[in-house]
């Protein structure tokens, strides 16, 4: 796989990057090491994580998989040196009263002391790529459609997150910065602040990109192409429906395969993976697959894979078969007709898990 290069950066990554929010709930230790073995042998050099995982989120796994990974870190003294490690900051508790006590702000000092934090946990004395997972300030995030004015809260600003995370890179740290669950406005407000003030300029964002939602396309991706930021594509396989999984039961509740994290986990099925539009619409995709020779996932990935408006398409795997199966779609082409059927289907059913 060739390298590309994240934003402005200087950070070159394979455009396959290894998820492991898995690695702590659905993954044991063991088994996570194995499959970070097995990535970086096959040239993967890319991983995400974050302090809230895994997922689902919960007091008990917290930071569980930055454990996981710094404690590889250990046993792998030569491995820290090969890969672009990148983590992220969560944002305002969202319900979850174990980070910071439950605050609905992400404050500066906030910023620093979960970046101390998680260098520790990951054994290592910098994170290439530090990120805020999800804004301070009110979006439409997370299964949300609409911007609404009325939930606006006072938070900190965003020059003030983009001075505490600039502070971060002058300490050495922090190689790069940037952002997750962004909106345009967004995007815009924190390069704009960071041209204004001589600041770090975002390198990337990560948001979720897959056929049942392709919101990015929705103006986010004219942003990024021309403020010079990569996107960071997750869930490329709709949280396990873009793989066909759910087809045959045609439902994602008790009767689902239990092994499969949505249909395991009752909360994950309440978010925007779960709707019924979402299946319905993952299953004409698969369907689609099949008619041209392909597997579901083989289509799901190799259409994130060949996209130009993403940089890295952010895997997760939960045993070394699934890792070796994405892994194995890369080079896997789409021709303009198959593309051309994608995007009827995107006509008629638009982005069902936004």
């Amino acid at each position: 796989m060739n390298k590309v290069q994240l934003g402005s950066s200087g950070l070159e990554v394979t455009p396959i990057c290894l998820g492991t929010m898995t690695f702590g709930e659905q993954v044991n230790e063991a088994s996570a090491h194995s499959i970070l073995d097995r990535a970086l042998e096959r040239g993967v050099n890319f991983l995400d994580t974050a302090e809230m995982y895994s997922v689902p989120a919960r007091l008990e796994t917290f930071g569980a998989t930055e454990t996981i990974l710094g404690n590889w870190f250990a046993k792998r003294p030569g491995a820290r040196g090969k890969l672009v490690l990148a983590t992220k900051v969560a944002g305002p508790a969202r319900g979850m009263p174990w980070i910071r006590k439950g605050s609905p702000d992400l404050t500066p000092q906030d910023i620093v002391q979960a970046c101390e934090d998680s260098l520790k946990r990951l054994q290592t004395d910098v994170i290439d790529l530090y990120q805020i997972h999800w804004p301070a300030r009110h979006v439409p995030a997370f299964g949300t459609m609409y911007f609404d004015p009325a939930k606006d809260k006072p938070v900190s600003t965003i020059a003030r997150q983009l001075e505490a995370l600039a502070g971060l890179v002058k300490a050495g740290k922090v190689r790069a910065i940037g952002l997750s669950n962004e909106t345009p406005y967004g995007v815009h407000e924190f390069v704009r602040l960071a041209e204004q003030h001589g600041l770090p300029k975002i390198a990337t964002v990560q948001n979720p990109y897959c056929l049942i939602n392709r919101t990015v396309e929705n103006g986010l991706d004219e942003t990024l192409h021309r403020l010079g930021v990569s996107l960071l594509a997750y869930s490329p396989l709709g949280f396990g429906l873009l793989t066909g999984k759910y087809d045959a039961s045609g439902t994602i509740g008790p009767a689902a395969p239990q092994a499969a994290r949505i249909a395991k986990f009752e909360s994950m099925r309440k978010q925007r993976w779960g709707r019924l539009e979402a299946l319905a619409a993952a299953r004409r995709y698969n369907a689609l697959a099949c008619e041209h020779g392909l597997s579901p996932t083989q289509l799901a990935l190799a259409f994130c894979y060949t996209k130009w408006q993403v940089a890295s398409t952010i895997i997760g795997v939960t045993s070394l078969a699934q890792l070796d199966e994405d892994l194995d779609v890369y080079g896997t082409s789409l021709s303009s007709e198959l593309l051309a059927e994608i995007d009827k289907i995107r006509w008629d059913m638009r982005d069902p898990a936004l």
